[in-house]
């Protein structure tokens, strides 16, 4: 295994050196949940972009077993550079983009607005207290990145005290009825999923969905179910 710390003890991301493609952590498997509504033959042709690159789990995940066009916006150019030389984060390519930049900024322009169809928000820290940017107007603005059909993870710390008013923000910004959330991992980490168009819960067809996804990528996606439901 190798460890991303940012000059403190709390871990900002992991990878398993003999599966570097892969996502090992349970809350960052979550953040891909997002697919459990999604055409798995039109993934390829997707736009998935990450606020917070961490170890880059999610944008390797998103631009090698998913084929996807990937962007990504990180504020600290170290992250990048320790990212493309211990944790196997490739070179910008024509589909894959690691932007130098503000998390809250890049949410706000216009360029982006109606064209993420996976949207993931992993944005702590050094001390990974609690969400560097939390606001609703941060919200309703990642609400206005997405597609139609797209989705925004975000992940908070469901056992931290801000975790109510962080799911109240989200859910002012996109609806009571297109808030989702996970039970907290054992760490502590819920992610919250807010749909663009709300979406209804038939747990035979995520089911199917599920099978499907776990069948076709190293994914735990039948456990997801028994710990996801409307927020």
């Amino acid at each position: 295994m190798r460890f991303l710390h940012l000059g403190t003890p709390a871990v900002q991301g992991s990878m398993k050196i003999s599966k570097p493609f892969d996502i090992h952590l349970e809350y960052l498997q979550r953040m891909m949940a997002w697919l459990l509504f999604t055409k798995i033959c039109q993934v390829k042709n997707m736009h998935a972009m990450q606020l917070g690159l961490g170890a880059a789990s999610l944008t390797k995940f998103c631009r090698h077993h998913l084929d996807m066009q990937t962007t990504v916006v990180e504020l600290n150019p170290q992250v990048i550079d320790t990212c493309r030389r211990w944790f196997k984060l490739p070179e910008n390519s024509a589909k894959l983009n690691v932007v130098l930049g503000d998390a809250g900024e890049a949410a706000a322009q216009t360029q982006w607005q109606g064209k993420v169809d996976a949207l993931q928000v992993d944005l702590y820290d050094q001390e990974a207290a609690q969400p560097a940017i939390d606001s609703e107007e941060f919200y309703r603005n990642c609400r206005s990145m997405l597609t139609d059909q797209g989705c925004m993870t975000v992940n908070l710390f469901g056992h931290d005290m801000s975790y109510p008013a962080s799911l109240q923000k989200i859910k002012t910004a996109f609806g009571d009825d297109a808030v989702w959330a996970f039970k907290p991992t054992t760490a502590g980490n819920t992610i919250v999923m807010a749909f663009r168009t709300p979406r209804t819960f038939e747990r035979d067809m995520l089911q199917q969905q599920a099978q499907a996804i776990q069948g076709r990528w190293p994914l735990p996606a039948t456990k997801w179910l028994k710990a996801l439901a409307p927020a």
